[in-house]
């Protein structure tokens, strides 16, 4: 369903240095090292206001915006010609030009060729489960697909101190990797001959206390919300599905007092949050040299 726009600069997850800054931006000078985000925030609109979203109404990700906002046209271009922007980012390049409101500023210590994957995948899993599906210390918790988002899920549900930490993945070769990240138990539904909605339930006496779903596939989004315990569990959904895809789950599974999130970007608001994920890696708190693997 996008709009074809080419040719154009792609690239939405990196670190870098101010080089020079527009007509009335104050908030960031040269100099500064910034975390480009491929989401924004304006800190003016309703969602900006709400500490409840980080879905800002002027900077959100738009898949189709292939110009800077105030004007629609490309800062790049090639003998002349314009080459379109790509979610505000554009990061396989050398220099790129950013909207104020797309830029975190972060500490200068904090080393860009590691801490730029908190740009995207790692804050999008890890806020997942720090911010919406909140697990209790001592809870347990399945993560299905074991990518680097599904990863950076398992890493908060560690940090959070869940007891235990269920993987869920149809390739193997992705467990051994996991308990890195503090996974605990591993499920491949190839390897079963019932849901696994139900093999879950019958690992951990009724389903688990929290699930976040890190697959982009409908049938593991609602395996993921059928296999939380009924009373206090909470499902959350990451993934991307396809356009015609449709979630379906009988109404009692929400009566019997399950809960359903959805997350984008982990919940995390660009400009006001990212810096203190940074500096949680800073402290020792996070480790993203594991997600690091070349």
């Amino acid at each position: 369903g996008q709009t074809p726009l080419f040719p154009r600069i792609f690239g939405h997850e990196a670190g870098g240095i101010v080089e020079s800054v527009g007509e009335g931006v104050t908030d960031l000078q040269p100099g500064d090292h910034v975390l480009p985000i491929f989401t924004g925030e304006c800190g003016d609109c309703p969602h900006c206001h709400s500490e409840e979203s980080n879905m800002c109404d002027l900077l959100r990700i738009n898949t189709e915006r292939g110009g800077m906002i105030h004007d629609g046209e490309s800062r790049f271009s090639i003998n002349g010609k314009p080459i379109h922007h790509f979610l505000g980012t554009s990061t396989f390049s050398e220099y790129t030009v950013v909207h104020s409101g797309q830029v975190a500023k972060i500490n200068p210590d904090a080393p860009l060729d590691k801490v730029c994957i908190v740009s995207c995948g790692l804050s999008t899993g890890l806020g997942a489960t720090l911010n919406v599906a909140k697990p209790k210390k001592g809870q347990s918790v399945a993560i299905f697909g074991l990518g680097a988002v599904g990863l950076a899920a398992a890493e908060g549900a560690r940090i959070a101190g869940a007891s235990r930490i269920i993987g869920v993945d149809l390739n193997p070769s992705r467990f051994d990797q996991a308990k890195k990240f503090g996974v605990t138990e591993f499920v491949n539904p190839k390897d079963h001959d019932k849901p696994v909605q139900q093999v879950i339930a019958e690992m951990t006496n009724g389903g688990v206390d929290r699930s976040v779903e890190c697959t982009g596939s409908v049938q593991a989004m609602i395996q993921a919300f059928e296999c939380v315990h009924d009373g206090w569990g909470v499902a959350v959904l990451v993934g991307v599905p396809s356009k015609d895809d449709a979630f379906k789950s009988h109404p009692m599974n929400f009566l019997n007092e399950r809960t359903l999130k959805g997350t984008f970007f982990g919940n995390y608001k660009p400009k006001t949050d990212i810096p203190g994920v940074v500096e949680k890696y800073m402290n020792k708190e996070l480790e993203l040299e594991k997600f690091i693997t070349h």
